[in-house]
């Protein structure tokens, strides 16, 4: 006996849409919040660094700022109290409404990086619209008396190889991430907590947000840094990028 299968083109059709889109919005998250760099740019290919030297118990706590005022001030004492410093990644246009904040930042001995002025994903801009970003943001940074500042996040972490040459060229580096715990969408204290402690490794280079849609990661950070600290050291980037390019050094002298 046959038996008469009859399909739907209606709902065919709608699943031939959905099922793309699906994958599309799922690439996307996932390069948006896993993407990750290697290290600095040779002659052939520009790249991001994501993580230090993993010889040294070190690691790097970094903070994204793009808006409000409020969860920064209890996260910078709580950083106080701990005896870390960290690096701070602030846009132009937040730094400009609270140069108060980026001087408190400065005088707890914290290090300054930038998110590029504006804030927008810069894969989705044009080059020259990018350029003028990262140019504008420095000449901001350096009006408020921080001309030193050469650490550049791109916003959202999207990047591509035109975006670094460009960022490089005006006497850039970029900082990308090796672990990324998504506090910004405050999934609770504990589980902020929990990544961080299962994930950190020497070397590493921590994503963490001080904006204030961020309302878990002070707490968190009360639990976590004890526990990194017996058994590793909190160092800027700068830090981190000073040891990791003594080491070449020492490397070189060994070979000759």
């Amino acid at each position: 006996m046959r038996r008469l299968y009859i399909v739907d083109m209606k709902k065919q059709k709608k699943l031939f849409i959905i099922v793309p889109i699906a994958l599309f919005v799922a690439l996307f998250l996932f390069l948006e919040f896993n993407y990750s760099s290697t290290v600095f740019s040779n002659k052939d290919t520009p790249r991001a660094l994501n993580k230090g030297n993993t010889d040294y118990s070190s690691i790097a706590l970094t903070f994204n700022i793009s808006h409000g005022d409020e969860q920064v001030i209890p996260i910078l004492e709580r950083l106080q109290t701990e005896g870390v410093r960290a690096t701070f990644f602030v846009s132009g246009e937040w730094a400009e409404r609270h140069p108060d904040i980026l001087e408190q930042i400065a005088e707890g001995k914290h290090e300054i990086g930038m998110l590029g002025y504006q804030y927008q994903s810069y894969v989705e801009q044009e080059t020259e619209a990018v350029r003028a970003d990262l140019m504008k943001a420095k000449d901001t940074f350096t009006k408020l008396g921080h001309e030193d500042v050469y650490l550049l996040r791109a916003p959202n972490g999207h990047l591509n190889e035109d975006i670094i040459d460009i960022a490089e060229n005006q006497g850039l580096k970029v900082i990308h991430w090796s672990v990324n715990p998504n506090d910004w969408e405050n999934p609770g204290t504990d589980k902020i907590t929990n990544h961080l402690l299962k994930n950190v490794n020497n070397g590493d280079i921590v994503l963490l947000h001080a904006s204030d849609s961020v309302k878990q990661t002070e707490k968190a950070l009360g639990k976590v840094i004890p526990e990194i600290k017996s058994n590793q050291t909190f160092l800027t980037i700068s830090e981190l990028i000073t040891q990791a390019e003594t080491t070449q050094e020492e490397l070189r002298s060994q070979k000759k």
